[in-house]
């Protein structure tokens, strides 16, 4: 029996990396047993032919008069079981080589198995949304795909998205050990209003966030990021679609406050429309360095609802403008928590309950560096720098008692179209990531 076996990309299967193995032994069946490490494989018969079996983790065959045979082709361990015919093939017969065509297993990352609980993440999420088409053309597919399990704790949510990967430039991203979950826009309302606040804090990195979740609450691809009710002719064509992010002279023009949607433009907001009551305050206040400038100071403080019994949430982000300078972000953090807790008392509270808990607090340490990032900045803000930010941000958010949500992983592969910022592909998946922190986010 001969058994090939090589590693090929396949153009129908981009950007996914194909196993293929080849078995040829001429009158003889076989069966496979196959583990990839968490891949998920389909056999077909031929190039062209249909499916034979589709695999989740594991598929067990039982067979009767087994050979074995296992190979180790880094990064995958693979064993295959097959029948021995019932009369054993001559010596002649071993060498010679069938005309059937090679079985293909084809693997795709992670686990391809559609989990039955979640259909709808099997659909594009923004088909139904405004502007979605031939000029503004993105799937939440491209975004994400959907495996089991889902992460069942923040910590291990917040672990997964942190530490994910892509396979190829700008395929989907994919949570390490455990998924996330691609909400629909009711269910994004839901979580949203949950809370009476949910407040990010920081620069362009925040801004683009909060832009991404606009683009989500008013169900618009084309302009949902941007105050587009005072949008002219020119610039509705100039900031569409991917230039809500890409270009600096639309992406200024950010929504800031779902206070502002209500005001110009309150038909847009699909949550009021599917929730009936629907009232979060989803803002952003922009605080970019530190030292921090004592007006933003006080807007901040001034945007935070004293109520105690209502529930907030706060994102934060911070970096770049300090060149990555750790005791000034480190400074900048406790100043922004300072404020918060001066007006909501979270310390305190958590104290009297005698609980481990974090405040309800999530801190986004910045993307990679792209290839257009500009060369002076290599050194001070390149992916080394970036890496061992994210890591001493997060031992010092541990510290502080908050969360940490580090995107370095999730976007080195991405498109970042100036070497630092996200399109907003990159910016709807980062916004459906603090969706689902906030939906772990305890009472």
């Amino acid at each position: 029996m001969n058994i090939g076996l090589r590693y090929q990309r396949s153009p129908v299967w981009r950007p996914h990396k194909n196993l293929i193995l080849e078995f040829r032994s001429p009158g003889s069946h076989f069966c496979l047993f196959l583990r990839l490490a968490g891949f998920c494989c389909r056999i077909q018969q031929g190039r062209q032919g249909p499916p034979l079996a589709s695999h989740k983790r594991r598929r067990d065959v039982q067979v009767q008069g087994q050979e074995t045979t296992e190979a180790i082709i880094t990064p995958f361990k693979l064993r295959a079981q097959f029948d021995v015919p019932a009369s054993a093939p001559t010596d002649q017969s071993k060498n010679e080589v069938s005309k059937e065509p090679p079985v293909e297993i084809r693997c795709d990352f992670p686990l391809g198995a559609n989990p039955p609980s979640r259909p709808h993440e099997f659909s594009n999420a923004f088909a139904g949304y405004k502007h979605f088409g031939e000029n503004c053309n993105i799937s939440s597919l491209e975004l994400h795909r959907p495996y089991d399990p889902i992460c069942p704790s923040r910590a291990s949510m917040l672990t997964a998205m942190s530490g994910g990967g892509r396979i190829g430039r700008d395929a989907n991203y994919v949570p390490r050990g455990c998924d996330m979950v691609w909400y629909t826009t009711e269910e994004v309302c839901d979580i949203l209003g949950r809370f009476s606040q949910v407040i990010l804090v920081g620069d362009s990195m925040l801004r683009h966030v909060i832009g991404a979740l606009n683009v989500i609450v008013r169900e618009n691809l084309g302009s949902g990021g941007v105050t587009d009710w005072n949008f002219d002719n020119r610039e509705r064509e100039r900031c569409f679609c991917n230039d809500q992010f890409d270009v600096t002279e639309c992406s200024v023009q950010g929504i800031y406050k779902t206070e502002d949607v209500i005001k110009n433009d309150p038909l847009s907001l699909a949550c009021t429309r599917l929730i009936p009551g629907w009232s979060t305050d989803l803002r952003m206040e922009q605080m970019v360095r530190f030292p921090i400038e004592d007006i933003e100071l006080e807007r901040l403080e001034q945007a935070i609802d004293s109520n105690p019994s209502s529930r907030k949430a706060f994102i934060l982000g911070h970096g770049l403008w300090n060149n990555l300078e750790i005791d000034k972000s480190k400074a900048w953090l406790d100043t922004v928590l300072k404020v918060i807790d001066s007006k909501l008392r979270l310390r305190t509270h958590l104290r009297t309950l005698r609980q481990g808990r974090n405040m309800p607090i999530l801190l986004l340490t910045p993307n990679a560096a792209g290839e257009k990032k500009p060369d002076e900045f290599l050194i001070t803000q390149g992916n080394k720098a970036l890496v061992r930010f994210e890591h001493t941000m997060a031992r010092e958010a541990a510290r502080q008692r908050i969360d940490h949500l580090g995107t370095w992983n999730m976007s080195i592969q991405a498109n970042l179209y100036d070497g630092v910022h996200m399109d907003m592909r990159g910016n709807l998946l980062k916004a459906m990531m603090v969706v689902n922190w906030l939906n772990l986010l305890e009472e």
